[in-house]
């Protein structure tokens, strides 16, 4: 195996919660070196998030906050206090990027703001995560993951059966507009600096971040004003051959047959072949009454058996039917195993790996 590329990048990380420690996550999982900074009060906020009766009693941090900081070196400071400020000023020196998740004007206010880091490391690069970035009419405003979903059209595509907006459990605007976004800029500004000398600012904001990925609907936007609803759309359930079934057990079945190839694979496997000639690259209408009659004729057909029976008769057929599993079931999965993607631990806890790989 090949050296991890970010080995012997020093990485200051002022960050809480979830999409500054999340980007540096991933940075230590390539190598670099992140010493964590906390305040002496309470530190990160995460640590006391999701705790259970286990880690009260032991006086540990929450799983939240290991899962995303346990490769990482830790101290505690308090920037107010003149000696705090002044170790921390002597980590700047010797970092290659630093990174923050503060409001655009706290640095500023204890006199650490990028302007200044610059003028005491040239080639540092400084990274801002905001709710709503650095400059700007909302830029002093509070901001979680909820409100970038709300306030980009992502909260409108996310609708139950009812077409009432669902709250998802995974965090979107955190993990890819705020920590991958930041990960990605970072890495672009290094480059730049180790070829130039020259460090810069890199201000990321996770509303934006999740704004740029909205594409689906930003296809529907422009080709007809606006966007489209449940049901309506190729990606959202609109056709039958991309669409959510629920067996007979209860269980569901995620059919991602978009191409017609994987549509025909599925239809010989069915032995529903009349089906075949009914897709939306045929001209079948997305969201049309004869799509939606076809996914109603699909989920009767799934719902006659029970999971059991469906992951049998699908295991050897080309057609992206894989089951909806919970990630209890994921961290047993052969594909997760054989892939490394978890560590178990001496307490026989799984653990999330990083996804990247280097051969």
């Amino acid at each position: 195996m090949k050296a991890l590329p970010l080995i012997g990048m020093k990485v200051l990380d002022l960050t809480r919660l979830l999409p500054g420690p999340v980007c540096t996550w991933h940075l230590a999982s390539m190598g670099a070196d992140v010493l964590k900074i906390e305040d002496k009060e309470g530190g990160d906020y995460a640590r006391n998030f999701f705790l259970n009766e286990s880690d009260i009693e032991k006086n540990e941090p929450s799983v939240f906050y290991k899962a995303i900081n346990h490769n990482k070196r830790n101290i505690k400071l308090n920037l107010k206090d003149e000696p705090d400020r002044e170790e921390f000023l002597k980590l700047v020196k010797t970092a290659d990027l630093v990174i923050e998740s503060f409001r655009p004007t706290v640095m500023d206010r204890l006199g650490l703001g990028h302007e200044f880091l610059l003028t005491l490391n040239p080639a540092l690069v400084y990274c801002a995560i905001t709710g709503y970035g650095m400059d700007g009419p909302f830029k002093n405003m509070a901001c979680h993951d909820i409100n970038s979903l709300a306030l980009t059209g992502v909260l409108d595509q996310l609708r139950d059966f009812d077409s009432r907006p669902i709250m998802p459990n995974l965090q979107i605007a955190d993990l890819l507009g705020g920590g991958v976004c930041a990960a990605m800029g970072s890495l672009a500004a290094l480059w730049r600096a180790k070829s130039t000398g020259i460090g810069g600012v890199v201000d990321i904001s996770m509303t934006d971040g999740i704004l740029a990925h909205n594409l689906t609907a930003q296809v529907a936007v422009h080709g007809q004003g606006s966007s489209l609803m449940p049901f309506e759309d190729l990606l959202n359930g609109g056709v039958p051959c991309y669409n959510l079934y629920q067996c007979r057990d209860g269980t569901w079945f995620a059919l991602g047959a978009l191409e017609l190839k994987f549509w025909q694979n599925f239809c010989i496997a069915v032995n529903k072949p009349d089906w075949s000639t009914q897709h939306w690259s045929l001209g079948q209408a997305v969201g049309g009454h004869h799509s939606m009659e076809l996914r109603d004729k699909v989920q009767a057909l799934i719902g006659s058996e029970d999971k059991a029976y469906w992951l049998s008769k699908f295991e050897q057929v080309d057609c992206c039917m894989t089951p909806v599993i919970s990630l209890a079931e994921s961290m047993h999965l052969p594909l997760f195993k054989e892939r490394g993607m978890f560590t178990v631990d001496t307490h026989g806890k799984s653990w999330l790996n990083s996804p990247i790989r280097f051969k």
